[in-house]
């Protein structure tokens, strides 16, 4: 329990790094819920569990391939990510944040992210449409992974600039300090190395080329990392937006649509979002540093 009062400023990371779609409406309505839960004995962790158990069902309903139970599995999406922004939301309030418990929310998404985009092909299939459902589905999956990695580096990074929440890493390659967690947050750690380590060195790669020739120097790296448009640009392709889109098509029954959204729309954003960086801020960059002087 906690004797001090909630505070929901205290709860979020910041508006300037977060999705819109998270400040403007699973935020709040996350801060009611964890507003709820700030004086009863749930964990942060409990929160993630039953996220990830709403984004299952929701699987298993997609499966079924109706459209009432699309619809429904559309609406438990939101509900995962409602809980998705709570169990943080609590970690912070009551200021019990864990590698543990960060490694599990990041488990928790990809797992159920491919549950979903799995259960969804196979209704696919079951309704008759040809074999390429299988890799189109599995490309959606695979895109919403990157495209959520590159937004969560740069959040990470600007969040970190600011001295604000800094439990994640840009990397969580495995520390020193890493190897005296108790065996449960190391295993945990390990599967995410597994599934995430791969996509956070292929966004760092994205980044050294994005910002090639204008150095890594203490004053470039806060301009890079702190670009305020480059952080906000990319919100539009946080797993907050991803869901977002994933429910609305499946309450209006066009998964399809999600489809084209997610393959084409979406990786336009984000296309959008790297010639941000390697073309407009990394022109800026150079133009301000001066060559020959240590920046």
């Amino acid at each position: 329990m906690n004797a001090g009062n909630y505070v929901y400023t205290a709860s979020v990371k910041g508006s300037v790094s977060d999705e819109l779609v998270n400040t403007y409406l699973m935020r709040p309505a996350a801060g009611v819920l964890v507003g709820f839960l700030y004086r009863t004995p749930v964990t942060p962790n409990q929160v993630t569990v039953a996220a990830m158990i709403a984004g299952l069902v929701a699987a298993i309903l997609y499966a079924q391939g109706s459209p009432l139970w699309t619809a429904v599995a559309g609406i438990l999406i939101s509900c995962k990510d409602l809980l998705d922004s709570a169990d943080g939301q609590l970690a912070r309030a009551k200021g019990a944040f864990s590698r543990a418990g960060r490694f599990l929310d990041s488990l928790g998404d990809i797992t159920v992210n491919f549950a979903a985009c799995a259960a969804i092909a196979w209704a696919f299939l079951q309704g008759g449409a040809g074999f390429w459902v299988v890799p189109a589905w599995g490309a959606a999956f695979l895109f919403v992974s990157l495209r959520v990695s590159y937004h969560v580096y740069y959040q990470t990074s600007f969040l970190h600039l600011n001295n604000a929440y800094t439990g994640n890493r840009t990397s969580e390659e495995l520390r020193g300090e890493d190897l005296s967690a108790g065996r449960g947050t190391l295993a945990l750690q390990r599967v995410f190395l597994v599934l995430y380590g791969w996509q956070d060195r292929l966004v760092a790669r994205l980044d050294n080329w994005s910002r090639e020739g204008i150095g890594g120097g203490t004053e470039t790296g806060r301009r890079w990392y702190g670009d305020v448009t480059g952080v906000r640009w990319s919100g539009f392709i946080g797993l907050g937006t991803e869901l977002l889109l994933l429910t609305l098509c499946s309450v209006i029954n066009h998964l399809n649509l999600y489809l084209y959204l997610n393959l084409i729309g979406m990786n336009a954003v984000w296309a959008s979002c790297i010639a941000y960086r390697r073309v407009v801020l990394r022109r800026r960059l150079r133009a301000v540093i001066v060559p020959g002087r240590p920046s």
